[in-house]
């Protein structure tokens, strides 16, 4: 896969705000999924299919404790993108204003 390419679905997998928001719950640090469905009030199968995604675009990566599946950001990095993207948008915000 181009370097383009993997870019590209990186931030596909960013483009759904509940994506977002589960990205951004998860740059507190590790959750397991209970702890998810609690923040995003989604149903399970559909957390289950953001999570996919997340995890498919190299975003998260998960490991099972007990009974317990557990996810975290794969990269730091992706915290300084999303992050950075959050700066923008209160700059261009900001520049609106004036």
């Amino acid at each position: 896969m181009q370097m383009e390419e993997r870019l590209a679905k990186i931030f596909k997998a960013l483009a759904h705000p509940i994506r977002v928001k589960i990205v951004e719950k998860l740059s507190e640090g590790e959750k397991c999924v209970c702890e998810l469905l609690e923040f995003v009030e989604y149903s399970q199968p559909n957390l289950s299919q953001h999570l996919k995604i997340l995890k498919e675009a190299g975003i998260i990566e998960h490991r099972k404790i007990g009974q317990n599946i557990h996810y975290r950001i794969k990269n730091d990095i992706i915290k300084n993108i999303l992050f950075g993207a959050k700066d923008l948008i209160l700059q261009i915000h900001e520049f609106e204003r004036m």
